[in-house]
């Protein structure tokens, strides 16, 4: 495993954010490494979807700095961090469910085209035949798993496929770095299994984090675990060391972890 400091995607210091007195996330301090899957676990309301948001852009820090492939992008809309090579997927899964699979990726894989400044002809051409987008689309198809559910429409498909369907959106912007927020949530065993084996096939190529609540599968994936508490970060380190770690197991895991 590479540990050269190229290797380091995204890095976030001292990230504070307040809601009024509440200080909701405060000086979390990370770094996501390419090949490498960062997870964060803690209770409800422990700070970890705002933490997400801190990353993503979604929302500015009170005090902090995000540094995103090399690129300051502390106060930055959420719209720059996805252009430099962000993705992310929420907590409610965030698809269009009256149309297909494929219009589903392909809308998402449009959103890269780059035009000139001004052309004429842009506004008449048929974004569907843009073989570009068509190409983004049909890898991300391929890669999370939905290519026999291509032409099925997107409200009809499982929910575990949902998400799978809401990932290869994320992965049609060609990313470098992903923030999944509980992309297992409300899953079964077959379905979870599926999506532990998709994260695992993206793990290569991209720096990942992962918010999640199955501790199984936290286990199986994580190569560093990050523990939250009340906006604070309480242990970081290997799985096995935050496993092992008095104060996690007081606070969230429990004895029989």
């Amino acid at each position: 495993m590479s540990t050269k400091p190229e290797s380091v995607l995204l890095s976030a210091r001292g990230l504070t954010r307040r809601f009024g007195g509440l200080a909701a996330v405060n000086q979390v301090s990370l770094d996501l490494w390419r090949d490498r899957i960062h997870a964060v676990i803690g209770p409800n309301g422990a700070g970890k979807s705002t933490l997400t948001n801190l990353l993503s852009g979604d929302l500015p820090p009170s005090e902090g700095e995000v540094t995103l492939l090399g690129h300051a992008m502390t106060g930055s809309p959420a719209e720059a961090y996805s252009r430099r090579g962000l993705g992310r997927s929420y907590q409610k899964t965030n698809i269009f469910l009256p149309f297909t699979v494929w219009d589903n990726v392909r809308l998402a894989a449009q959103s890269r085209e780059r035009h000139a400044p001004w052309n004429p002809l842009r506004w008449i051409q048929d974004a569907s035949k843009s073989i570009a987008v068509n190409d983004r689309a049909t890898r991300a198809i391929e890669l999370s798993g939905l290519k026999n559910r291509r032409n099925t429409i997107a409200g009809t498909i499982s929910h575990g496929e949902q998400r799978q369907l809401e990932i290869a959106m994320t992965l049609a912007t060609e990313p470098q770095v992903l923030l999944l927020d509980e992309p297992l949530a409300g899953m079964g065993v077959a379905e979870a299994e599926r999506m532990v084996d998709l994260l695992l096939r993206l793990k290569p190529h991209h720096a990942m984090m992962l918010v999640e609540h199955d501790m199984d599968a936290v286990f199986a994936l994580a190569d560093h675990l990050t523990v939250m508490v009340n906006g604070q970060v309480i242990a970081s380190g290997s799985p096995e060391a935050v496993r092992t770690d008095r104060n996690v197991q007081a606070a969230y895991l429990g004895d029989g972890h």
